[in-house]
């Protein structure tokens, strides 16, 4: 019953996984074949646009200015590492026991993290297309697998801050 229930666990993450991965790619690949470079399309106005941008650095364009080849090395190998560590967390021994939040977390950065290295492996820079801005200030581009990292690390605090919840004790048996 345990090993069912544990499959069951691992099949639910998988899915979310798979799930965020298919959603960032279809709307990459729309916004890539629908938009040219820097266009823009008002959604909410003076709130929220579509924008195709392409971001070769890291979040917020960290390292976008830096050597080519030194910084896909170093941000292909640091997304392979994070992978590798988040699918440990989620399907190894330790991850069987995890708690069903953080099981959704994992499972939502793991998508995020692939939807974002399967770009920079194959092209080189991220497809990014949301932009969040108001007046003269705006928030950086960002896409789908961003999002799902981004709320798997706020869901993955929130369960790590509200503490484990001690079981409640069993209530004794009177006997006759």
């Amino acid at each position: 019953m345990k090993n069912e229930q544990a499959g069951a666990r691992r099949w639910a993450a998988l899915a979310i996984t798979a799930l965020v991965i298919a959603g960032d790619r279809i709307s990459k690949a729309a916004i890539q074949h629908s938009m040219n470079a820097f266009d823009s399309v008002s959604v909410i106005a003076g709130w929220l646009r579509i924008v195709h941008t392409e971001n070769p650095g890291a979040a917020f364009g960290v390292l976008a200015e830096g050597n080519p080849m030194l910084r896909s090395a170093v941000l292909i190998g640091v997304s392979s590492a994070v992978l590798v560590f988040v699918a440990w967390a989620l399907w190894g021994r330790s991850g069987a026991g995890a708690g069903p939040l953080t099981r959704v977390a994992l499972a939502l950065i793991l998508g995020g993290a692939v939807g974002n290295l399967y770009d920079r492996v194959l092209y080189g820079a991220v497809t990014d297309f949301i932009e969040v801005y108001h007046g003269a200030w705006s928030f950086p581009a960002f896409n789908v697998a961003d999002s799902a990292i981004t709320v798997g690390a706020a869901l993955l605090m929130f369960d790590l801050l509200r503490g484990k919840r001690k079981p409640e004790p069993q209530a004794a048996f009177a006997r006759k």
